[in-house]
């Protein structure tokens, strides 16, 4: 299949291979690289605030205490995000092992945002260098066993995070995805307009996860080892779009491209940015 395409680049959790994820300093270094749009990951503070974060929890491999030391996996699990207040979780620093740089340098906001922090940094980093506003791919980060624990329930959830993104004004510039139907589902009855992607980690196939949800989404988000040119086919006959995550090494960004994909979801955003920008023709 020969194919010249352009294709939308997703910068996961911001810039997530050599940045602290899901913070300011890694989305607007993922803006900086390029990226159409910046994916995210959202959960609720026990004061009720839309919070940037891949775990309802702190994740020890990611975080650090407020005095900056190291946290352990059993320590990080007992912190639920979802009863504490914002002011309590963003006294944890978010400095990832692979981050080399000394405790003592580490910047103030590399923290966990809420949803409207760093929608106000990314649109004033947008104004200054004159540039089109950054779209949000925000994922709702939502476990079944974790209802009513660790998060909200499914309608509140996804009422609450509509009602953020109403409140901020990004309604055209976003999508919402989650793995969790249920989720879906309340956020396509409280405000069907909004584009949702369905995140897929199985290997059911598109026709069973499809039936799982009442409605088509607008997207279907596979990991991308399960992308080739018959789901592409299919989904473009549904009149649904394809996005592929998390797609990290060059040769699989190469063949994304190839297959024609509408986004792909990445932690290196720098290595999508300049495959699609080469306007190379691939085959595969």
């Amino acid at each position: 299949m020969n194919r010249n395409t352009s294709i939308e680049v997703h910068g996961h959790r911001g810039c997530a291979g050599p940045m602290p994820e899901n913070t300011i300093p890694a989305f607007l270094r993922a803006m900086e690289l390029g990226c159409d749009w910046i994916e995210m990951d959202v959960v609720i503070t026990g004061d009720g605030q839309v919070l940037v974060s891949h775990e309802t929890w702190m994740d020890a491999s990611i975080c650090r205490k407020p005095d900056r030391t190291i946290l352990t996996e059993k320590e990080g699990r007992s912190i639920n995000i979802f009863t504490l207040s914002l002011a309590e979780v963003q006294a944890y620093f978010c400095a990832p092992s692979t981050v080399d740089v000394e405790p003592a340098h580490w910047e103030d906001d590399w923290h966990k945002p809420t949803l409207a922090e760093v929608v106000r940094a990314t649109d004033r980093f947008s104004r200054e260098r004159g540039s089109a506003p950054v779209k949000f791919n925000i994922e709702i980060k939502s476990e079944p066993d974790l209802y009513g624990t660790y998060q909200p329930l499914p309608k509140p959830f996804a009422v609450r995070v509509l009602a953020e993104i109403d409140a901020l004004h990004i309604a055209d510039r976003c999508l919402v995805q989650c793995f969790d139907v249920v989720v879906l589902e309340a956020v396509h009855s409280i405000a069907p307009e909004m584009p949702v992607a369905l995140l897929v980690e199985n290997t059911e196939g598109l026709e069973s996860n499809l039936q799982r949800i009442s409605f088509m989404p607008s997207y279907y988000s596979p990991e991308f080892h399960l992308v080739n040119e018959d789901l592409v086919r299919t989904l473009r006959d549904k009149g649904i779009g394809l996005l592929g995550w998390t797609v990290n090494g060059s040769e699989d960004i190469r063949r994304m491209i190839a297959l024609g994909l509408d986004g792909i979801i990445t932690d290196h955003p720098e290595r999508a940015v300049a495959q699609e920008r080469s306007g190379t023709i691939f085959t595969s």
